[in-house]
C-alpha cells in the first residue's frame, strides 16, 4: 500500500480490494414515532421503509461508494427478502458473488424504530445466524487486501470461527477489522476480547465499549482492551470518536452537527469512511475526521445507504466545515 500525505486528498490513491464476510437481512425502518412504543400501546409513526439492512452490508455499500473493489460472503434465503439484499447490493457496486442462497432459511430482518435521535432495533435472524466458517473458503483471500467482519453476535453460525478466520487473512498479507454490534444476551463473553489478538482494527460503539469493560469513561475503556496490537476506536454518536493510537495516546475527534433524517447504519458508514482512510496511510486523527463526516452526512436520507458519501462529498463536507487536515 502507498502512504499519504497529511493532507488526505486523492493524489497518490491506492486501489483496495476488501473482502468483507457478513450477515444480509433487510430493514423496515419505521421513522420518527411520537411516542416510543410500549406493551400493550400503539403508537404512529410519520413513514416507513423497507430497505437493505445489516451491518456489514452497509458497511460493504459505503465503502464502495467511496471507491474500493467490496467483496461480500454472506448467506441469504432463496426469498423476495433475499433478491431484495442481493440486487441493492449488486446496484450499489458490491460483488455478490460469494453471497449463497439457501432455500432452508428465510433472509433475516430487523425492524428499526427511528428519530433523528436514536433507534431502536427488533430483528429476527434466519439466514443472518446461518453462514459459517465451513462455508468461507480462505483460498478466497488471496488478492485482498483486507478483511472486515461486522455483527460478531449475530452471525452465531460464524462467530466460533471468526478468530480462525481473521487468522488466515494474516496469514495471506491481509490487514483485518471487526465491528461486534450489540450482544442481545448481554453477556459480552470472553470470544470477542480473544479475537483482538487477531484484530487490527476494532470499532465498537460506546454502548458496546462500555458493556465490554464495565465502565462508561470512553479513556479507560479504551486502554482496558488496550493489547498493543488493536488500534480500538471507540464510535461516540454525535460526540464523534475516540482512540488511542500506537504511542498510547488519547485521541479524540468531535462530531459534525447536521439536520439527522435517519441515524440507521451511521455507525457502518463511519467505519467505511475510517477504513477507507486508515487503509491509505492517513494520520490518524484525519482519518477520525473523515469517518466522522461520513457517519454524519449518511443520516442525511432515510436508510443505512441513502445518502453514504463518496469521497469527494466527505472532503467537500470537512472543508465547509473549516477541516482542512
Amino acid at each position: 500500500m502507498n502512504g499519504r500525505d497529511d493532507q488526505f486528498g486523492t493524489v497518490g490513491l491506492t486501489h483496495m480490494r476488501i473482502l468483507i464476510i457478513g450477515e444480509l437481512n433487510v430493514d423496515l425502518v419505521l421513522h420518527n414515532y411520537q411516542t416510543f412504543p410500549a406493551l400493550g400501546q400503539e403508537v404512529l409513526v410519520e413513514d416507513a421503509t423497507l430497505t437493505l439492512g445489516s451491518a456489514s452490508a452497509i458497511c460493504a455499500a459505503g465503502l464502495a461508494r467511496l471507491g474500493d473493489e467490496v467483496t461480500y460472503v454472506s448467506k441469504a434465503g432463496q426469498d423476495a427478502w433475499g433478491d431484495l439484499c442481493v440486487e441493492a447490493l449488486n446496484s450499489l457496486g458490491v460483488d455478490t458473488s460469494q453471497v449463497t442462497r439457501d432455500a432452508s432459511v428465510k433472509t433475516g430482518i430487523t425492524v428499526s424504530i427511528t428519530s433523528a435521535r436514536d433507534r431502536a432495533l427488533v430483528t429476527y435472524l434466519g439466514s443472518i445466524a446461518a453462514l459459517r466458517g465451513s462455508d468461507v473458503r480462505t483460498d478466497l483471500f488471496r488478492g485482498f487486501d483486507h478483511l472486515h467482519v461486522s455483527s460478531f453476535f449475530l452471525q452465531q453460525g460464524l462467530r466460533p470461527d471468526v478468530k480462525k478466520l481473521l487468522r488466515s487473512a494474516h496469514g495471506q498479507g491481509l490487514s483485518t477489522s471487526l465491528d461486534p454490534g450489540f450482544d442481545p444476551d448481554d453477556k459480552w463473553e470472553r470470544d470477542l476480547v480473544d479475537a483482538l489478538d487477531e484484530v487490527d482494527v476494532f470499532l465498537p460503539n460506546e454502548v458496546e465499549l462500555s458493556r465490554m469493560t464495565g465502565t462508561d469513561d470512553v479513556e479507560p475503556g479504551l486502554r482496558k482492551l488496550a493489547n498493543r496490537r488493536t488500534l480500538i476506536m471507540a464510535k461516540l454518536g454525535a460526540s464523534g470518536c475516540a482512540a488511542i493510537d500506537s504511542s498510547g495516546a488519547f485521541l479524540a475527534a468531535p462530531g459534525f452537527k447536521v439536520d439527522a433524517v435517519d441515524t440507521t447504519g451511521a455507525g457502518d458508514s463511519f467505519n467505511a469512511g475510517f477504513l477507507h482512510a486508515w487503509l491509505r496511510k492517513v494520520p490518524l486523527k484525519a482519518a477520525m475526521r473523515f469517518a466522522c463526516a461520513c457517519g454524519a452526512l449518511s443520516t442525511l436520507k432515510a436508510g443505512g445507504t441513502g445518502s453514504q458519501a463518496d469521497e469527494g462529498q466527505a472532503q467537500e463536507f470537512l472543508s465547509r466545515q473549516g477541516v482542512t487536515a
